[in-house]
């Protein structure tokens, strides 16, 4: 399968150099960039970059794709995150494989419809009877659609009954789990280069799964060379949970379970001291930074400046949809742009720092030395968006920024994954979105109904 987008007006790559080429052509070929320039290619399909700008595909590094389905409740609106999923817990519960799939369509077809080209999700909710199917249902959904995914075993072990936050119906026994986290690693797990598939190890977190999980799941990840992800410090209510059970801060606790090193990203991370920052920064442990769950939950604020400047691995996210109510990195990303510049003016990260964050950053957390910029030998995962439209007026002087300082109102005009065209005047190529639409709206109805 071959490729080639000639003419192109602007191209930033988001190398080490940060390099931004104007009018040139890109050439792909197999799923990989083979070429950037001035020469022509005969390819088997062709997009004309004319007053077309391209980026790096965006990678989320945390989201729960389930989510997508409890959007909007008016119950939850006004919660913070313990009474908000004790709430929406006794919904979950009801999740089916029916629930994953449409779920899972509909949040990957609105990230690719916004320049994302890999998902990782954290799933953790098994009720009763579904066992780890539902990753196996999240993968053919990725495959459907033509995303780049990564996919974890999450897992909760801690029910109310031992003092978590979780019913008794969704939690496991940790041979369940381990025994699923195995399976799923050697059915799905593809550590090559371009892989299309990746498995992580993640126990929800420290309120809602046991320390003996917690270690056990570090044991195996690091058996198969699978990487290891969490929530973490993300309210000062778990923090006060991890003191009173533990006596330790979220961070020791963790790191007392051998849960830190260069395989362990943690989700929000808005709750770190000064020396725990040192301690991550030594240790190369990763963050998701999720900014809009992060607000509406009113969860704090990442202290995302200071992890830039200690090389702190950092990516983006979008969070569960029920926290974010949306699946749009490009929406993160002016979002987290604005929120550092209300909160540390001067030091804030830029508004192409922030796209960094989303592209290469995201790629470093997650372990893939193949994405997060357009470089030949790279993995041929882009975004275009056309500018000459009334939005972009007046904002042709800097293509790195306006991602972030502008931002993007609506879809964008081509997703490529894997050097396949899967969004296309800003419709999903692979799926019918108006049958999807309308069968996804019907599954959760029946979900809501079911379980309110």
């Amino acid at each position: 399968m071959s490729l080639f987008i000639k003419n192109i007006k602007a191209l930033v790559t988001c190398d080490s150099n940060d390099t931004v080429l104007e009018h040139v052509n890109l050439f792909i070929e197999d799923g990989l960039i083979k070429y950037l320039g001035t020469e022509v290619f005969e390819a088997e399909e062709f997009i004309d970059g004319k007053d077309m700008i391209v980026y790096p595909g965006l990678i989320n590094t945390h989201h729960h794709l389930y989510q997508t389905f409890t959007r909007n409740l008016p119950q939850v609106q006004n919660m913070e995150l313990f009474d908000w999923l004790i709430t929406l817990y006794e919904i979950w519960k009801g999740i089916t494989p029916e629930v994953i799939r449409y779920s899972s369509l509909v949040g990957m077809g609105e990230l690719m419809k916004n320049g994302c080209t890999t998902c990782f999700d954290h799933h953790y909710v098994f009720p009763a009877g579904t066992k780890g199917n539902l990753i196996d249902v999240q993968f053919e959904a990725a495959k459907e659609l033509g995303i780049r995914m990564h996919a974890s075993r999450g897992s909760m072990s801690l029910s109310k009954k031992d003092g978590g936050l979780p019913p008794d119906s969704v939690v496991q026994t940790i041979d369940e789990i381990l025994d699923d986290s195995e399976r799923l690693i050697k059915k799905y797990h593809n550590k090559d280069h371009n892989s299309m598939t990746q498995i992580a190890l993640a126990p929800c977190s420290p309120f809602s799964v046991t320390g003996e999980l917690m270690k056990e799941s570090a044991v195996l990840a690091r058996k198969y060379g699978v990487r290891l992800h969490t929530h973490l410090a993300e309210t000062k209510d778990e923090e006060n949970f991890t003191l009173s059970q533990f006596n330790m801060r979220p961070l020791d606790y963790m790191e007392s379970l051998g849960w830190i090193g260069e395989d362990v990203w943690f989700a929000h991370g808005i709750h770190f001291n000064d020396e725990e920052l040192k301690v991550l920064a030594k240790t190369k442990t990763g963050v998701a930074h999720c900014p809009i769950s992060n607000m509406k939950l009113s969860s704090g604020i990442a202290r995302i400046p200071e992890m830039i400047e200690l090389d702190i691995p950092v990516g983006l996210a979008v969070d569960g949809s029920a926290s974010n109510d949306g699946s749009n990195l490009l929406e993160e990303i002016r979002t987290a742009y604005l929120l550092h510049r209300l909160q540390s003016s001067r030091n804030a990260p830029s508004g192409y720092d922030i796209l960094k964050l989303a592209t290469n950053g995201s790629a470093r957390v997650l372990g893939r030395n193949d994405l997060g910029s357009i470089e030949v030998g790279k993995a041929a995962d882009l975004f275009m968006i056309r500018t000459n439209r009334l939005e972009f007026v007046g904002t042709q002087y800097d293509p790195k920024s306006v991602l972030a300082t502008v931002g993007v109102k609506g879809p964008v005009d081509y997703t490529v994954i894997n050097g396949k065209i899967v969004v296309k005047d800003k419709e999903l190529v692979n799926i019918d979105e108006e049958a999807i639409s309308a069968k996804a709206n019907e599954v959760v109805d029946k979900l809501i109904k079911r379980n309110c």
